[in-house]
């Protein structure tokens, strides 16, 4: 008995697609997709161990801030938030709202001039079109921006627009007078992560001088994680913590002066 053979196809038929050709295509499509990104480690056990994925989350939004005066003058936050950005490869984005930015403060944290692109800000709403705007360039390491504000509408857009590109999104929140920064933990926030950092005492040093700042840093909020808080030096030069070995036993209490705890 002869096998019957398959009729021939008609004109207006479509050709179905061969198996093999709907995996090269599918193959195609999955090296196009982003692949799971690297969090971007501390270095410090402590610290990454607390951290899912070991370290700050890539193509997310943190916010970090001060406490006490530094929720108004930020130089303890703004080292903090230079560090991170210093260990991330590829320029930075820094959108300022006040031209207060210390260029050779951030070299000491270890991101050279050479290495940021400031964009000066009218205020708050210019900074988060500037942000949203940097997050959509993958050639970017990181994207800062100087914020009072930033409601739940804002840092869910922020943190959409990182994640699409993989680059990250660092909220530097500043306020005009302490009293604005009290409701800072209680705000509702799309971030992966907030921070908050205090400076405390440094060390004593066996000659007259200033020692390496110390940071009470307390990481208030991460998806996966409960809150924590650690005594840290500050960035080195090349971006990179420590903690504070002969300050790791003393409580935050001992540490952070009264002014500073109120924030």
């Amino acid at each position: 008995m002869k096998p019957i053979a398959a009729p021939p196809p008609q004109a207006g038929d479509t050709p179905q697609p061969s198996l093999a050709s709907l995996r090269d295509e599918i193959g195609r499509i999955e090296k196009r997709q982003p692949g799971p990104r690297k969090a971007l480690s501390f270095g410090i056990p402590a610290v990454d161990a607390v951290l899912p994925g070991h370290g700050l989350a890539r193509g997310a939004l943190h916010e970090i801030a001060g406490g006490g005066e530094q929720a108004v003058f930020g130089a303890a936050p703004t080292s903090f938030t230079a560090g991170i950005a210093a260990r991330l490869a590829g320029q930075v984005l820094w959108c300022m709202r006040q031209r207060d930015l210390h260029a050779p403060a951030l070299s000491q944290a270890g991101l050279g001039p050479d290495r940021v692109i400031y964009v000066d800000a009218a205020g708050d709403q210019q900074v988060l079109q500037a942000m949203e705007e940097g997050l959509r360039c993958r050639g970017l390491g990181a994207v800062v921006g100087e914020l009072s504000t930033l409601d739940m509408t804002a840092s869910r857009r922020l943190q959409l627009a990182a994640a699409d590109t993989g680059v990250m999104a660092l909220a530097l929140r500043r306020w005009r007078d302490a009293r604005s920064a009290d409701a800072y933990g209680r705000q509702p926030t799309a971030a992966t992560t907030r921070w908050r950092v205090t400076p405390v005492p440094s060390r004593a040093l066996p000659v007259p001088g200033v020692g390496r700042p110390v940071w009470h840093v307390e990481l208030m909020r991460c998806r996966g994680a409960g809150a924590r808080s650690w005594i840290m030096e500050a960035c080195d030069a090349s971006g990179r913590l420590d903690l504070a070995a002969d300050l790791a036993d003393r409580s935050p209490a001992a540490t952070v002066p009264r002014r500073a705890a109120a924030g």
